[in-house]
């Protein structure tokens, strides 16, 4: 008698192929946006049958990549909103929050119009955008941010220079947990820099904390 066919291990070695190509992607896409399919496939271990089985073409996998990053994101946002807090510690509470998911946001920007388009990736970045606005509305209605720029042109130059920052750290030019760029958000938003390290050093120790007692 024929045995069965063993589905379960093919259905987890499957998911792993795939994972494994989302992650690779993410990394080699944020190095090179003109990365080939089949360069991808080799970098993530896999042959180009299996790439293909996954993502039919190149369109597939930019959007389950964005698919993946607008969760990530969002989540991100939800951790990060401190409504109650000061801006200026809602900003660095934000910063903080959306640091680990640095690199999917800086390959959706370097993505953004010749594969996904600009109002794709503004669609997945929009909760982001809202929530820095609408923090440095509030720092200037309360007199801890300058008034010199209007809050979301204000929120496009503080998220251009982040991008600077993360791609200074996949560069190895700067080490980073997070903290230096949070420091230099606040600065750049006009929070003298004492003040900006005394908030930070606040916020990320709060968030250490908060993550050891849910763990």
């Amino acid at each position: 008698m024929t045995k069965p066919v063993a589905r379960v291990p093919q259905r987890r070695n499957a998911r792993s192929n795939r994972a494994r190509i989302l992650a690779t992607a993410r990394q080699e896409l944020g190095r090179n946006p003109d990365i080939t399919l089949e360069e991808l496939a080799r970098a993530a271990g896999v042959v180009r049958r299996t790439l293909f089985g996954h993502f039919p073409g190149r369109a597939a996998l930019l959007e389950a990549l964005a698919e993946e990053a607008s969760e990530t994101l969002q989540d991100a946002v939800a951790a990060g909103v401190r409504p109650a807090e000061p801006a200026e510690r809602a900003l660095a509470y934000f910063t903080l929050s959306m640091w680990p998911v640095g690199d999917r946001y800086r390959m959706l920007l370097a993505l953004a119009h010749r594969d996904l388009g600009a109002e794709r990736v503004a669609e997945i970045l929009k909760p982001a955008r809202d929530e820095v606005t609408a923090i440095l509305e509030r720092g200037q209605r309360d007199g801890v941010v300058p008034t010199h720029l209007p809050p979301a042109v204000l929120s496009a130059g503080l998220e251009a220079m982040t991008v600077a920052l993360l791609e200074q750290v996949n560069v190895e030019a700067l080490e980073d947990d997070g903290t230096r760029c949070t420091i230099a958000m606040l600065v750049a938003a006009g929070v003298p820099e004492n003040r900006a390290r005394v908030v930070v050093d606040e916020v990320a120790a709060t968030i250490a904390a908060e993550t050891a007692a849910d763990d």
